[in-house]
C-alpha cells in the first residue's frame, strides 16, 4: 500500500465536487478541504514518551504529561499569556476588527455565576474570532456602583464611629477613592481567574477622567437640545439611603401582608351609608384625593357625584368618582387614591387631573400632612392608625393577603413611591431611533424572542430619572444662583470656572454660584460606555476611529432595559450609529432544581470554590453548554461530567504524544517525496479509518463554523465533545493502537501517527474558546514536533513559522463554506 501523509496546507481548500466524488459518504458537499498525500519511503521508528521543553522561560518544562491535568497551573498559564501581549488587538491582520466591551461589573462586586457567565460567553466569541484571523478587542472596565460604593464605605465608616455628613462631602469622596484603590480591584483579579482574554492595558472606570469628562458632554448636549429637564415627580425612594433610585435597584418579591378594611363615611348622609375600602398601606390615606368606584358597580353608582370623609383627618372631604381603572372584584370594588404613594394612583390622577398630596418625609416619617401622626415612621403608624380605627368603629376588618413589596437591592429596605424634585431625561425621540434601528436590521437582537420585548419596553418608555441624592459618582454639571429660584434660574456648564464665567455675563461680577449637589444615576455613565470607553467626545481618538461601531455586546437578558436599550439611544443620539451589530442575552444560572441562587436558600454556588475543584475549564464548558436566553440549571453532576471531559481530553493527548516519533527519529520524515496536489487518486489510497476520522473532522469543521455564525455556542460544544468523545477517543485512538503497535508495516503505522497528530491539534483549536488552559498546555507538549515539521520541504504541506505561544501554526480553513481561514494565534 502506498503511504500517505495528511497535513494542513495553507489554504487547505478543495473542490466541493472533487471531495464528493471521491467518496459521498465520507465527505459532505459543504467539506472542500485541500489535502496533501504524499508517498515516499519510512526508516524504521521506534516509538517512546514525546518529551518537550518548549520554552527557555521555564514556563512549559514538564519533562512528561502528569496524570491528569493540573488547575494550579492556570494562573501560571495566564501570567504567560499577559506577558507575551497575546490579548491586543494586531492591526497586521487585514479585517475588520471584532470588538466586544466588557459589561462593567460593580468595582464593589465580588465574583458570582453571573459573571462566570458572561466571561465565558465573551471570551469564546473573543477568541474564536481572533482564531479568525480579525485585529480583536475585548474591552474591559469596572463601574463605580454608586449607591453600592457609598453604602460600604459609609459601613466602613460606621464601624470607626464616624458618620458621613460629620466628614463633609470632601473629606468622604476622599475615603472613597482610598477604598477603591485598595479593594476596587478584586472583581478584576477574579475575573481573570476565569481565563477572560481582555486587553487589559485599556482597562476602564467610569469616573476616570475621560469617561467623566464624555459623561459631562452628554449632559449638556442632552439639555441644549431641551432633552434634559428638573420637576416634581413620582420616583421610586430609599428613605434609608436618602435618594432615588433607579427600576433595576428595586426587587420584588413575595412576602405575607395584611389588607385593611375601612370605613369611608358619605358627606351628609347617614351612619349607615359609608363606602369600604381595602388598602395595604392604610398610613397613605392621609395624602387621600379621592375615592374610585368602576362606573358599571351598580353597588356604588348612588354614591358617584358625592364626597367621602378621610378618617382620621379631622372632616377633611374628598370627591366620588368613576373610572374603568378601578378593578371591581378586587377587595371591596372601591379604590383609595393616594397618588403622592403609589405609582398606579399617580398615573391616574394626572389623567383626571388630581391633586398630588405628599405625606411622607424623605427619611421616611410621616410629615405635618398626617396632623397626629407627624413625626412617626410609616410603619409605627401604620399600627396607630389601626388601633386608633378600631377605637372608633371605622375599622372594619384586617385579613392576611401576599403582596409584591418593592425592596432596594443594596440595603433591603422596602421602597417608598414618592413624589421628589428629580432630573429626568426625555426618552420618546430616542426611543424612536432606537426601535426603527431594530426595525431597519442595523441591531440584531439574539434570541429573536426579545425583540418584542425590547419594541414593547421603548414604545411605553417612560422619562428617565437621572438624578440621585449621593455624594459618590458625577456630579451633575448645573450651578444655581444664589438669591435665584434655582427651578427658574440655574446655568449648565463643563467646569465651575465656566458657569462663573456664565452667571457674571448674565447677572453682573458679584453673583454667587454654587453647583447642584445630586449625582447622576450610574446608568447614565455606563448608557455611554460603547463609545466613552474609546475616547469619545473626541471622534478623532484612534481607538474611536479603529474600534467604534462595537461588534458585539453580550449581557443577561434582565438588564435589556435599563442598560443595553439606553446604550442604543445614546450611541444613535451621540454618535449617529448603532453603537454595536449584534446584541447576545444569556440567561440566568439558577441551582440544580432550578430555583435562583440566594443566601436565604443557601444554595449559592461561588465559582472560585467550583474551579478549584473542577477547574475553569470545566466550569466554563458547563455554562457554555446552555442556550442563549434560557436560564441554566447548574449542577455538581454536570461539573462532574465536564471534568471528566478535561481528563479524557489529557490522557488523549498523553497518547498522541506518547505513539509520535522522537526527536532522533523525525529525520525519517525527510524523505517524503514533494508531491504536486494535481490529482484525486491520492486520497483515495488513504487508508478507510483515516480517511473516516479526517471526513468526520472536517464535516465537524464546517458543522461548528455554521453554530458559531448563527451564536450557538451550545451546539458547538455539544458537536465537538461528541467527536471527541465518541469518533476520536473511543473509536480513532482505538483502531490506531493496532496499527501502530502491531501492523508490522511502519508506513501504516506513521499515517496512523500523522493522522493523529492532524486530529488531535485540530480538536485542541475547536475546544481552545471553550476549554483555554488543558488545550494550552496539551499545545505546548506538541509543540516541539510541529516546530520540527515546519522545517522540512513537504511540498504543498504548509507550516508557518511561529511566535512562542498557543496555535500560531498559521492557518486551517475553518468552514469551507466561509472561504476564510482560521489563524490559530489563540491568544
Amino acid at each position: 500500500m502506498s503511504l500517505h501523509q495528511i497535513a494542513v496546507s495553507h489554504s487547505f481548500l478543495l473542490s466541493s465536487r472533487s471531495a464528493y466524488t471521491l467518496n459521498p459518504l465520507l465527505f459532505s458537499k459543504r467539506n472542500r478541504f485541500r489535502i496533501s498525500l504524499s508517498h515516499s519511503r519510512f526508516t524504521s521508528i521506534k516509538h517512546r514518551s514525546f518529551a518537550v521543553a518548549v520554552s527557555d522561560n521555564g514556563i512549559f518544562t514538564s519533562p512528561e504529561l502528569a496524570k491528569s491535568f493540573d488547575f494550579t497551573s492556570e494562573e501560571r498559564i495566564y501570567n504567560w499569556w499577559l506577558s507575551q501581549g497575546y490579548f491586543r488587538p494586531k492591526f497586521d491582520w487585514e479585517s475588520d476588527p471584532f470588538v466586544i466591551s466588557m459589561p462593567p461589573p460593580n468595582v464593589t462586586g465580588s465574583l458570582h455565576m453571573g459573571h462566570a457567565m458572561f466571561v465565558t460567553l465573551e471570551d469564546i466569541m473573543v477568541r474564536y474570532h481572533r482564531m479568525r484571523g480579525r485585529p480583536t478587542l475585548w474591552l474591559p472596565g469596572t463601574d463605580h456602583a454608586g449607591i453600592a460604593t457609598q453604602l460600604v464605605v459609609e459601613r466602613m465608616l460606621a464601624s470607626e464611629g464616624i458618620k458621613r455628613v460629620e466628614l463633609g462631602r470632601d473629606e468622604f469622596e476622599k475615603r472613597v477613592w482610598e477604598w477603591k484603590e485598595k479593594y476596587g480591584g478584586t472583581i478584576t483579579n477574579q475575573i481573570k481567574r476565569l481565563g477572560a482574554s481582555c486587553d487589559w492595558t485599556r482597562e476602564c472606570f467610569t469616573l476616570d477622567e475621560q469617561l467623566s469628562r464624555a459623561v459631562i458632554e452628554a449632559f449638556i448636549r442632552l439639555h441644549e437640545k431641551g432633552l434634559i429637564y428638573q420637576g416634581s415627580y413620582m420616583v421610586n425612594w430609599s428613605p434609608k439611603l436618602q435618594t432615588a433610585v433607579s427600576d433595576l435597584e428595586v426587587e420584588y418579591s413575595e412576602e405575607p401582608g395584611t389588607l385593611y378594611y375601612i370605613k369611608y363615611r358619605v358627606a351628609g348622609g347617614s351612619r349607615s351609608d359609608f363606602l369600604t375600602i381595602a388598602t395595604t398601606r392604610p398610613e397613605t390615606l392621609f395624602g387621600d384625593v379621592a375615592i374610585a368606584v368602576h362606573p358599571q358597580d351598580e353597588r356604588y353608582s348612588k354614591y358617584v357625584g358625592k364626597m367621602a370623609i378621610v378618617p382620621m383627618t379631622y372632616g377633611r372631604h374628598v370627591p366620588i368618582i368613576s373610572d374603568k381603572y378601578v378593578d371591581k372584584d378586587f377587595g371591596t370594588g372601591v379604590l383609595k387614591i393616594s397618588p403622592g404613594h403609589d405609582h398606579n394612583d399617580y398615573v391616574l390622577a394626572r389623567r383626571l387631573g388630581l391633586p398630588i398630596l405628599n405625606v411622607m418625609n424623605k427619611d421616611g416619617t410621616l410629615n405635618e400632612v398626617a396632623g397626629l401622626y407627624c413625626g412617626l415612621d410609616r410603619f409605627e403608624a401604620r399600627k396607630k392608625l389601626w388601633s386608633d380605627l378600631e377605637e372608633t368603629d371605622l375599622a372594619v376588618k384586617m385579613e392576611p393577603h401576599s403582596l409584591r413589596v418593592p425592596r432596594s437591592q443594596r440595603g433591603g429596605e422596602v421602597i417608598e413611591p414618592l413624589v421628589s424634585k428629580q432630573w429626568f431625561v426625555t426618552m420618546q425621540p430616542l426611543a424612536e431611533k432606537a426601535l426603527l434601528a431594530v426595525e431597519k436590521g442595523e441591531l440584531t437582537i439574539i434570541p429573536e424572542r426579545f425583540e418584542k420585548i425590547y419594541n414593547h419596553w421603548l414604545t411605553n418608555i417612560k422619562d428617565w430619572c437621572i438624578s440621585r441624592q449621593l455624594w459618590w459618582g458625577h456630579r451633575i454639571p448645573v450651578w444655581y444662583i444664589v438669591g435665584k429660584d434655582c427651578e427658574e434660574e440655574y446655568i449648565v456648564a463643563r467646569s465651575a470656572e465656566e458657569a462663573l464665567m456664565k452667571a457674571r455675563d448674565k447677572y453682573g461680577k458679584e453673583v454667587e454660584v454654587y453647583q447642584d449637589p445630586d449625582v447622576l444615576d450610574t446608568w447614565f455613565s455606563s448608557a455611554l460606555w460603547p463609545f466613552s470607553t474609546l475616547g469619545w467626545p473626541d471622534e478623532l481618538a484612534e481607538d474611536f476611529k479603529r474600534f467604534y461601531p462595537t461588534t458585539m455586546l453580550e449581557t443577561g437578558h434582565d438588564i435589556l432595559f435599563f442598560w443595553v436599550a439606553r446604550m442604543v439611544m445614546m450611541g444613535i443620539e451621540f454618535t449617529g450609529t448603532v453603537p454595536f451589530s449584534y446584541v447576545y442575552l444569556h440567561g440566568l444560572i439558577r441551582d440544580s432544581q432550578g430555583r435562583k441562587m440566594s443566601k436565604t436558600l443557601g444554595n449559592v454556588i461561588d465559582p472560585l470554590d467550583t474551579i478549584k475543584e473542577f477547574g475553569t475549564d470545566a466550569l466554563r464548558f458547563t455554562l457554555a453548554l446552555g442556550t442563549s436566553g434560557q436560564d441554566l440549571n447548574l449542577s455538581t453532576e454536570r461539573l462532574t461530567a465536564n471534568k471528566a471531559f478535561t481528563n479524557k481530553l489529557w490522557n488523549a493527548g498523553k497518547f498522541v504524544l506518547q505513539v509520535l516519533p522522537n526527536r532522533d527519529n523525525v529525520s525519517g520524515w525527510q524523505n517524503i517525496e514533494a508531491c504536486k496536489f494535481n490529482t484525486e487518486g491520492y486520497l483515495l489510497r488513504l487508508p478507510l479509518p483515516e480517511c473516516w476520522v479526517v471526513s468526520k473532522l472536517h464535516m465537524l469543521i464546517d458543522a461548528v463554523t455554521e453554530s458559531y455564525n448563527k451564536f450557538f455556542f451550545g451546539d458547538v460544544g455539544r458537536e465537538i465533545y461528541d467527536f471527541f468523545w465518541g469518533d476520536f477517543a473511543d473509536w480513532y485512538i482505538e483502531a490506531s493502537k493496532a496499527r501502530i503497535y502491531h501492523s508490522g508495516d511502519d508506513s501504516v503505522a506513521l499515517v496512523a501517527q500523522t493522522v493523529l497528530l492532524y486530529v488531535f491539534e485540530n480538536i485542541l483549536k475547536l475546544l481552545h474558546p471553550f476549554m483555554p488552559f488543558v488545550t494550552e498546555e496539551l499545545w505546548q507538549e506538541e509543540k516541539e514536533v510541529l516546530a520540527l515539521l515546519s522545517k522540512l520541504d513537504l511540498g504543498n504541506i504548509h507550516f508557518a513559522d511561529s511566535p512562542p505561544g498557543m496555535f500560531t501554526l498559521n492557518h486551517i480553513c475553518f468552514g469551507s463554506r466561509t472561504k476564510k481561514c482560521f489563524a490559530y494565534s489563540f491568544h
